[in-house]
Protein backbone atom coordinates (compact mmCIF):
# COMPACT_ATOMS: atom_id res chain seq x y z
CA UNK A 1 0.00 0.00 0.00
CA UNK A 2 1.71 3.12 -1.23
CA UNK A 3 0.92 6.53 0.15
CA UNK A 4 -0.21 9.06 -2.46
CA UNK A 5 1.83 12.15 -3.28
CA UNK A 6 -1.07 14.29 -2.04
CA UNK A 7 -0.99 12.55 1.35
CA UNK A 8 2.79 12.87 1.54
CA UNK A 9 2.43 16.60 0.96
CA UNK A 10 -0.32 16.83 3.59
CA UNK A 11 1.90 15.09 6.14
CA UNK A 12 4.88 17.31 5.27
CA UNK A 13 2.71 20.41 5.70
CA UNK A 14 1.35 19.15 9.02
CA UNK A 15 4.90 18.41 10.22
CA UNK A 16 5.99 21.93 9.27
CA UNK A 17 3.05 23.42 11.16
CA UNK A 18 3.85 21.20 14.16
CA UNK A 19 7.47 22.32 14.21
CA UNK A 20 6.43 25.98 14.10
CA UNK A 21 3.53 25.69 16.55
CA UNK A 22 3.59 28.59 18.96
CA UNK A 23 5.70 30.69 16.62
CA UNK A 24 2.84 32.54 14.98
CA UNK A 25 1.14 32.00 11.67
CA UNK A 26 3.03 30.23 8.92
CA UNK A 27 2.60 31.36 5.32
CA UNK A 28 1.90 28.70 2.72
CA UNK A 29 4.87 29.95 0.68
CA UNK A 30 7.16 29.30 3.68
CA UNK A 31 5.77 25.78 4.11
CA UNK A 32 6.06 25.07 0.38
CA UNK A 33 9.67 26.22 0.29
CA UNK A 34 10.70 24.44 3.51
CA UNK A 35 9.01 21.14 2.63
CA UNK A 36 9.50 21.09 -1.15
CA UNK A 37 5.78 21.12 -1.96
CA UNK A 38 4.42 22.74 -5.13
CA UNK A 39 2.77 25.98 -3.87
CA UNK A 40 -0.47 25.64 -5.84
CA UNK A 41 -0.92 22.05 -4.71
CA UNK A 42 -0.19 23.05 -1.11
CA UNK A 43 -2.92 25.70 -1.15
CA UNK A 44 -5.49 23.05 -2.04
CA UNK A 45 -4.21 20.69 0.65
CA UNK A 46 -4.17 23.39 3.33
CA UNK A 47 -7.69 24.40 2.37
CA UNK A 48 -8.78 20.79 2.87
CA UNK A 49 -6.92 20.50 6.17
CA UNK A 50 -8.76 23.55 7.53
CA UNK A 51 -11.86 21.35 7.65
CA UNK A 52 -10.08 18.70 9.73
CA UNK A 53 -9.95 20.57 13.01
CA UNK A 54 -6.15 20.26 12.91
CA UNK A 55 -5.42 23.54 11.11
CA UNK A 56 -6.78 27.04 11.22
CA UNK A 57 -6.00 29.98 9.02
CA UNK A 58 -6.18 33.72 8.86
CA UNK A 59 -6.49 35.53 5.56
CA UNK A 60 -4.66 38.63 4.47
CA UNK A 61 -1.16 40.05 4.44
CA UNK A 62 -0.53 39.05 8.06
CA UNK A 63 -2.33 35.75 7.53
CA UNK A 64 -1.16 32.20 7.45
CA UNK A 65 -1.76 28.79 8.97
CA UNK A 66 -1.28 27.27 12.39
CA UNK A 67 -1.77 23.91 14.03
CA UNK A 68 -4.62 23.76 16.56
CA UNK A 69 -3.93 20.66 18.75
CA UNK A 70 -0.56 19.79 20.18
CA UNK A 71 1.61 17.67 17.83
CA UNK A 72 1.46 14.74 20.27
CA UNK A 73 -2.33 14.67 19.89
CA UNK A 74 -2.39 14.15 16.11
CA UNK A 75 -1.54 10.80 14.56
CA UNK A 76 -0.42 10.13 11.02
CA UNK A 77 -3.42 7.80 10.71
CA UNK A 78 -5.85 10.60 11.55
CA UNK A 79 -4.35 12.87 8.91
CA UNK A 80 -4.39 10.14 6.25
CA UNK A 81 -7.97 9.12 7.05
CA UNK A 82 -9.06 12.74 6.80
CA UNK A 83 -7.32 13.23 3.47
CA UNK A 84 -8.77 9.98 2.10
CA UNK A 85 -12.28 10.43 3.50
CA UNK A 86 -13.88 10.91 0.08
CA UNK A 87 -11.91 8.22 -1.75
CA UNK A 88 -11.81 5.30 0.70
CA UNK A 89 -15.29 3.80 0.17
CA UNK A 90 -14.65 3.41 -3.55
CA UNK A 91 -11.16 1.98 -3.41
CA UNK A 92 -9.75 -1.36 -2.45
CA UNK A 93 -6.24 -1.44 -1.08
CA UNK A 94 -5.22 -3.81 -3.89
CA UNK A 95 -7.35 -2.64 -6.79
CA UNK A 96 -7.73 0.63 -8.61
CA UNK A 97 -11.43 0.70 -7.85
CA UNK A 98 -13.92 -1.69 -6.30
CA UNK A 99 -16.39 -0.46 -8.90
CA UNK A 100 -14.23 -1.98 -11.64
CA UNK A 101 -13.25 -5.16 -9.78
CA UNK A 102 -14.37 -8.26 -11.63
CA UNK A 103 -14.33 -10.28 -8.40
CA UNK A 104 -16.77 -8.08 -6.45
CA UNK A 105 -16.94 -9.64 -2.98
CA UNK A 106 -15.45 -12.96 -4.12
CA UNK A 107 -11.82 -11.87 -4.14
CA UNK A 108 -9.54 -14.47 -2.53
CA UNK A 109 -7.13 -11.69 -1.56
CA UNK A 110 -9.66 -9.38 0.09
CA UNK A 111 -9.02 -10.66 3.62
CA UNK A 112 -5.26 -10.46 3.11
CA UNK A 113 -5.41 -6.87 1.85
CA UNK A 114 -7.67 -5.89 4.75
CA UNK A 115 -5.21 -7.35 7.26
CA UNK A 116 -2.28 -5.60 5.56
CA UNK A 117 -4.14 -2.29 5.66
CA UNK A 118 -5.03 -2.80 9.35
CA UNK A 119 -1.36 -3.53 10.16
CA UNK A 120 -0.19 -0.44 8.30
CA UNK A 121 -2.75 1.74 10.08
CA UNK A 122 -1.61 0.39 13.45
CA UNK A 123 1.79 1.91 12.65
CA UNK A 124 0.23 5.14 11.35
CA UNK A 125 -2.06 5.38 14.40
CA UNK A 126 0.90 4.77 16.70
CA UNK A 127 2.90 7.62 15.17
CA UNK A 128 2.17 11.23 16.12
CA UNK A 129 3.40 14.46 14.62
CA UNK A 130 5.53 14.80 17.77
CA UNK A 131 7.19 11.47 16.92
CA UNK A 132 7.98 12.79 13.43
CA UNK A 133 9.37 16.00 14.93
CA UNK A 134 11.58 13.96 17.25
CA UNK A 135 12.78 11.84 14.30
CA UNK A 136 13.63 14.94 12.30
CA UNK A 137 15.49 16.48 15.25
CA UNK A 138 17.49 13.27 15.74
CA UNK A 139 18.42 13.21 12.05
CA UNK A 140 19.53 16.86 12.19
CA UNK A 141 21.73 16.14 15.22
CA UNK A 142 23.30 13.16 13.41
CA UNK A 143 24.05 15.28 10.33
CA UNK A 144 25.66 18.10 12.30
CA UNK A 145 27.35 15.91 14.91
Amino acid sequence: MLITQRNQYALRAMLDLAIHKGGGLRKSSEIARARNIPPRFLEVILSQLKGSGFVKSKRGYQGGYTLIPEPAQITVGEVLRFMDREERPLHCIACISKCKCSYDDGCAFSNLWSRVEAAIYRVYDGTTLQDLMDNESAMTVEETG
